[in-house]
Protein backbone atom coordinates (compact mmCIF):
# COMPACT_ATOMS: atom_id res chain seq x y z
CA UNK A 1 0.00 0.00 0.00
CA UNK A 2 2.89 2.43 0.72
CA UNK A 3 3.91 1.88 -2.34
CA UNK A 4 1.29 3.42 -4.25
CA UNK A 5 0.97 6.73 -2.71
CA UNK A 6 1.94 9.77 -4.25
CA UNK A 7 5.59 10.65 -3.82
CA UNK A 8 4.54 13.79 -2.24
CA UNK A 9 2.97 11.71 0.50
CA UNK A 10 5.67 9.63 0.59
CA UNK A 11 7.13 8.42 4.01
CA UNK A 12 10.67 7.90 2.30
CA UNK A 13 12.56 10.62 0.46
CA UNK A 14 13.22 9.64 -3.27
CA UNK A 15 16.59 8.71 -4.07
CA UNK A 16 18.61 11.78 -4.11
CA UNK A 17 16.09 14.27 -2.71
CA UNK A 18 16.73 16.39 0.47
CA UNK A 19 16.64 14.81 3.55
CA UNK A 20 15.35 16.46 6.93
CA UNK A 21 18.67 17.20 8.05
CA UNK A 22 19.82 18.21 4.35
CA UNK A 23 16.37 20.64 4.45
CA UNK A 24 17.17 22.13 8.20
CA UNK A 25 21.44 23.07 6.90
CA UNK A 26 19.64 24.95 3.30
CA UNK A 27 16.97 26.94 5.63
CA UNK A 28 19.96 27.60 8.24
CA UNK A 29 22.10 28.96 5.29
CA UNK A 30 19.06 30.60 3.18
CA UNK A 31 19.03 32.54 7.24
CA UNK A 32 22.50 33.33 6.89
CA UNK A 33 22.13 34.70 3.26
CA UNK A 34 19.03 37.08 4.30
CA UNK A 35 20.45 38.21 6.68
CA UNK A 36 23.49 39.06 5.37
CA UNK A 37 22.06 40.66 2.61
CA UNK A 38 19.81 42.90 4.90
CA UNK A 39 23.42 43.81 6.76
CA UNK A 40 24.77 44.83 3.13
CA UNK A 41 21.80 47.21 2.44
CA UNK A 42 22.41 48.66 5.58
CA UNK A 43 26.09 49.49 5.51
CA UNK A 44 25.60 50.84 1.85
CA UNK A 45 22.94 53.42 3.45
CA UNK A 46 25.47 54.43 6.03
CA UNK A 47 26.53 55.93 2.89
CA UNK A 48 23.89 58.12 2.33
CA UNK A 49 23.30 60.81 5.30
CA UNK A 50 19.78 61.05 4.74
CA UNK A 51 19.29 56.87 5.69
CA UNK A 52 22.19 57.01 7.78
CA UNK A 53 20.58 57.25 10.92
CA UNK A 54 17.87 54.71 10.70
CA UNK A 55 20.82 52.54 9.24
CA UNK A 56 23.18 53.09 12.45
CA UNK A 57 20.51 52.35 14.76
CA UNK A 58 19.31 49.03 13.22
CA UNK A 59 22.86 47.84 12.39
CA UNK A 60 24.01 48.50 16.12
CA UNK A 61 20.91 46.66 17.70
CA UNK A 62 21.55 43.45 15.24
CA UNK A 63 25.26 43.58 15.39
CA UNK A 64 24.90 40.49 17.09
CA UNK A 65 23.21 38.34 14.76
CA UNK A 66 25.24 39.29 12.00
CA UNK A 67 28.05 37.52 10.88
CA UNK A 68 30.98 39.12 9.66
CA UNK A 69 30.02 42.19 10.09
CA UNK A 70 32.78 43.86 11.13
CA UNK A 71 35.25 42.89 8.02
CA UNK A 72 32.09 44.06 5.68
CA UNK A 73 32.39 47.48 7.46
CA UNK A 74 35.60 48.22 7.59
CA UNK A 75 36.31 46.83 4.16
CA UNK A 76 33.23 48.33 2.29
CA UNK A 77 34.03 51.85 0.32
CA UNK A 78 33.13 54.92 2.43
CA UNK A 79 32.12 52.78 5.68
CA UNK A 80 34.70 53.74 8.45
CA UNK A 81 34.62 57.49 6.85
CA UNK A 82 31.26 57.75 7.19
CA UNK A 83 31.48 56.90 10.93
CA UNK A 84 34.31 58.76 11.83
CA UNK A 85 32.22 61.74 10.22
CA UNK A 86 29.52 61.07 13.12
CA UNK A 87 31.91 61.20 15.93
CA UNK A 88 33.64 64.45 14.65
CA UNK A 89 30.47 66.04 13.93
CA UNK A 90 29.23 65.94 17.81
CA UNK A 91 33.05 67.45 18.63
CA UNK A 92 31.86 71.24 18.75
CA UNK A 93 29.17 70.04 21.55
CA UNK A 94 31.26 68.50 24.25
CA UNK A 95 32.72 72.23 25.22
CA UNK A 96 30.89 73.82 26.37
CA UNK A 97 28.84 70.43 26.78
CA UNK A 98 25.46 71.00 25.52
CA UNK A 99 25.24 67.52 23.74
CA UNK A 100 21.40 66.42 23.52
CA UNK A 101 20.06 62.43 24.10
CA UNK A 102 19.62 62.38 20.54
CA UNK A 103 22.76 63.46 19.76
CA UNK A 104 24.38 61.03 21.87
CA UNK A 105 22.42 58.03 21.11
CA UNK A 106 23.36 58.41 17.37
CA UNK A 107 26.96 59.14 17.60
CA UNK A 108 27.03 56.04 20.19
CA UNK A 109 25.46 53.77 17.86
CA UNK A 110 28.52 54.45 15.22
CA UNK A 111 30.64 53.56 18.13
CA UNK A 112 29.09 49.95 18.70
CA UNK A 113 29.75 49.38 15.34
CA UNK A 114 33.55 50.72 15.98
CA UNK A 115 32.92 48.02 18.86
CA UNK A 116 32.28 45.76 16.24
CA UNK A 117 35.10 46.17 14.60
CA UNK A 118 37.88 46.28 17.58
CA UNK A 119 36.77 42.74 18.66
CA UNK A 120 36.82 40.91 15.29
CA UNK A 121 40.16 39.96 14.94
CA UNK A 122 40.63 39.99 11.26
CA UNK A 123 40.12 44.07 11.61
CA UNK A 124 41.14 44.68 15.35
CA UNK A 125 45.13 45.88 13.90
CA UNK A 126 44.03 47.35 11.35
CA UNK A 127 41.52 49.56 13.45
CA UNK A 128 44.61 50.13 15.46
CA UNK A 129 47.38 50.78 12.44
CA UNK A 130 44.65 53.72 11.22
CA UNK A 131 44.76 54.98 14.80
CA UNK A 132 41.13 54.99 15.00
CA UNK A 133 40.99 54.96 18.38
CA UNK A 134 42.43 58.55 19.04
CA UNK A 135 39.04 59.90 17.43
CA UNK A 136 37.05 58.92 20.51
CA UNK A 137 39.62 59.89 23.18
CA UNK A 138 38.17 63.87 23.28
CA UNK A 139 35.04 61.86 24.62
CA UNK A 140 36.58 60.46 27.65
CA UNK A 141 38.27 63.82 28.21
CA UNK A 142 34.73 64.95 29.07
CA UNK A 143 33.64 65.74 32.97
CA UNK A 144 29.90 66.45 32.88
CA UNK A 145 27.82 64.03 34.29
CA UNK A 146 24.76 63.91 32.57
CA UNK A 147 22.91 61.19 31.06
CA UNK A 148 23.95 62.25 27.87
CA UNK A 149 28.13 62.25 28.62
CA UNK A 150 28.21 59.84 30.74
CA UNK A 151 26.57 57.00 27.52
CA UNK A 152 28.99 58.56 25.03
CA UNK A 153 32.09 58.30 27.69
CA UNK A 154 30.39 54.42 28.53
CA UNK A 155 30.48 53.21 24.76
CA UNK A 156 33.58 54.96 24.01
CA UNK A 157 34.98 53.00 26.81
CA UNK A 158 33.51 50.10 25.42
CA UNK A 159 35.86 50.22 22.08
CA UNK A 160 38.95 50.34 23.66
CA UNK A 161 37.81 47.52 26.51
CA UNK A 162 36.90 45.37 23.27
CA UNK A 163 40.50 46.04 21.73
CA UNK A 164 42.68 45.09 25.45
CA UNK A 165 39.70 41.95 25.78
CA UNK A 166 41.86 39.92 23.83
CA UNK A 167 45.42 39.71 25.24
CA UNK A 168 47.78 41.37 22.91
CA UNK A 169 51.20 43.07 23.86
CA UNK A 170 50.58 45.19 20.56
CA UNK A 171 47.01 46.65 21.38
CA UNK A 172 48.62 47.03 25.21
CA UNK A 173 51.75 49.12 23.17
CA UNK A 174 49.79 51.07 20.88
CA UNK A 175 47.42 52.29 24.01
CA UNK A 176 50.77 53.36 26.30
CA UNK A 177 51.99 55.30 23.04
CA UNK A 178 48.28 57.29 23.66
CA UNK A 179 46.80 59.13 26.65
CA UNK A 180 44.49 56.38 27.41
CA UNK A 181 45.85 55.85 31.37
CA UNK A 182 45.50 59.49 32.31
CA UNK A 183 42.34 58.87 30.33
CA UNK A 184 40.78 56.05 32.38
CA UNK A 185 42.01 57.31 35.85
CA UNK A 186 39.93 60.82 35.02
CA UNK A 187 36.87 58.17 34.46
CA UNK A 188 37.74 56.09 37.51
CA UNK A 189 37.45 59.44 39.84
CA UNK A 190 34.17 61.00 38.15
CA UNK A 191 32.36 58.38 35.92
CA UNK A 192 29.18 56.72 37.21
CA UNK A 193 29.66 52.96 38.71
CA UNK A 194 29.55 51.08 35.34
CA UNK A 195 31.71 53.55 33.96
CA UNK A 196 34.38 53.44 36.62
CA UNK A 197 34.27 49.58 36.21
CA UNK A 198 35.21 49.20 32.64
CA UNK A 199 37.81 52.19 32.77
CA UNK A 200 39.52 50.01 35.75
CA UNK A 201 38.95 46.78 33.74
CA UNK A 202 41.15 47.92 31.00
CA UNK A 203 43.97 49.44 33.29
CA UNK A 204 43.97 46.04 34.81
CA UNK A 205 44.50 44.38 31.29
CA UNK A 206 47.22 47.47 30.73
CA UNK A 207 48.85 46.00 34.17
CA UNK A 208 48.50 42.50 33.35
CA UNK A 209 50.62 43.01 30.21
CA UNK A 210 54.21 42.74 31.29
CA UNK A 211 54.85 46.04 29.09
CA UNK A 212 52.21 47.33 30.80
CA UNK A 213 53.12 46.79 34.27
CA UNK A 214 56.88 47.92 33.46
CA UNK A 215 55.19 51.52 32.04
CA UNK A 216 53.51 52.25 34.97
CA UNK A 217 56.01 51.22 37.48
CA UNK A 218 59.06 52.97 35.82
CA UNK A 219 58.72 56.27 37.74
CA UNK A 220 57.30 57.06 40.71
CA UNK A 221 54.81 59.48 38.77
CA UNK A 222 53.06 57.41 36.76
CA UNK A 223 52.65 54.52 40.20
CA UNK A 224 51.94 57.21 42.53
CA UNK A 225 48.88 58.29 39.60
CA UNK A 226 47.38 55.34 39.66
CA UNK A 227 47.92 54.28 43.56
CA UNK A 228 46.19 57.88 44.29
CA UNK A 229 42.94 56.76 42.37
CA UNK A 230 43.02 53.35 43.06
CA UNK A 231 42.89 54.60 46.93
CA UNK A 232 40.38 57.24 46.42
CA UNK A 233 37.88 54.52 44.85
CA UNK A 234 38.53 52.17 47.99
CA UNK A 235 37.39 54.84 50.19
CA UNK A 236 34.07 55.53 48.29
CA UNK A 237 33.54 51.82 47.80
CA UNK A 238 33.52 52.03 51.66
CA UNK A 239 30.66 53.73 51.84
CA UNK A 240 28.88 52.99 48.23
CA UNK A 241 29.96 49.14 48.17
CA UNK A 242 29.78 47.67 44.63
CA UNK A 243 31.71 44.10 44.28
CA UNK A 244 31.99 44.18 40.64
CA UNK A 245 34.00 47.10 40.90
CA UNK A 246 36.07 46.14 44.02
CA UNK A 247 37.45 42.65 42.05
CA UNK A 248 39.18 44.64 39.84
CA UNK A 249 40.74 47.18 42.01
CA UNK A 250 42.22 44.37 43.46
CA UNK A 251 43.57 42.82 40.63
CA UNK A 252 44.97 46.07 39.81
CA UNK A 253 46.73 46.08 43.03
CA UNK A 254 47.66 42.71 42.93
CA UNK A 255 49.36 42.73 39.81
CA UNK A 256 51.41 46.03 41.07
CA UNK A 257 52.35 43.62 43.75
CA UNK A 258 54.13 41.84 41.22
CA UNK A 259 56.96 44.23 40.88
CA UNK A 260 58.96 44.13 43.85
CA UNK A 261 59.47 48.41 43.37
CA UNK A 262 55.60 48.67 43.41
CA UNK A 263 55.30 45.94 46.06
CA UNK A 264 57.59 47.60 48.28
CA UNK A 265 55.95 51.31 47.69
CA UNK A 266 52.24 49.64 48.68
CA UNK A 267 53.96 48.72 51.83
CA UNK A 268 52.91 52.39 52.91
CA UNK A 269 49.93 53.54 50.55
CA UNK A 270 48.16 50.31 50.34
CA UNK A 271 44.44 51.56 51.65
CA UNK A 272 43.96 50.11 55.17
CA UNK A 273 40.14 49.34 54.35
CA UNK A 274 41.93 46.21 52.12
CA UNK A 275 44.01 45.26 55.04
CA UNK A 276 40.97 45.30 57.68
CA UNK A 277 37.36 43.42 57.27
CA UNK A 278 36.13 46.72 55.71
CA UNK A 279 35.41 44.76 52.90
CA UNK A 280 34.48 41.08 53.95
CA UNK A 281 30.66 41.41 53.25
CA UNK A 282 31.06 42.33 50.19
CA UNK A 283 33.48 39.67 49.21
CA UNK A 284 31.25 36.85 50.79
CA UNK A 285 30.45 35.76 47.64
CA UNK A 286 33.08 36.15 45.90
CA UNK A 287 36.01 34.03 46.46
CA UNK A 288 38.47 34.15 43.53
CA UNK A 289 38.42 37.93 44.74
CA UNK A 290 39.00 37.06 48.24
CA UNK A 291 41.89 35.13 46.89
CA UNK A 292 43.16 37.77 45.35
CA UNK A 293 43.01 39.76 48.16
CA UNK A 294 44.33 37.88 50.62
CA UNK A 295 47.89 37.12 48.38
CA UNK A 296 47.82 40.89 48.11
CA UNK A 297 48.29 41.42 51.82
CA UNK A 298 50.87 38.39 52.11
CA UNK A 299 52.67 39.71 48.96
CA UNK A 300 52.69 43.14 50.52
CA UNK A 301 53.64 41.66 54.47
CA UNK A 302 56.51 39.91 52.84
CA UNK A 303 58.22 42.96 50.40
CA UNK A 304 61.83 43.67 51.85
CA UNK A 305 63.47 46.92 50.79
CA UNK A 306 66.78 44.59 49.70
CA UNK A 307 64.33 43.23 46.93
CA UNK A 308 63.10 47.01 45.37
CA UNK A 309 66.94 48.25 45.83
CA UNK A 310 68.07 45.25 43.57
CA UNK A 311 65.39 45.55 41.05
CA UNK A 312 66.80 49.04 40.38
CA UNK A 313 65.44 52.38 39.06
CA UNK A 314 62.30 54.49 38.90
CA UNK A 315 60.24 53.99 42.11
CA UNK A 316 63.63 54.35 44.84
CA UNK A 317 62.83 57.66 45.79
CA UNK A 318 58.99 57.28 46.70
CA UNK A 319 59.97 55.13 49.42
CA UNK A 320 61.43 58.37 51.02
CA UNK A 321 65.25 57.47 51.49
Amino acid sequence: MMANLPQSLSLNPPFGGPTASSANTNAVQASKDRRMASAEQLVLELSNPDLRENALLDLSKKREIFQDLAPLLWNSFGTIAALLQEIVSIYPVLSPPTLTPVASNRVCNALALLQCVASHPDTRTLFLNAHIPLYLYPFLNTTSKTRPFEYLRLTSLGVIGALVKVDDTEVISFLLSTEIIPLCLRTMEMGSELSKTVATFIVQKILLDDVGLRYICATAERFFAVGRVLGTMVNSLAEQPSSRLLKHIIRCYLRLSDNPRACEALRNCLPEMLRDATFSSCLREDPTTKRWLQQLINNVAGGNRAAAYQAGGGLEHMLGN
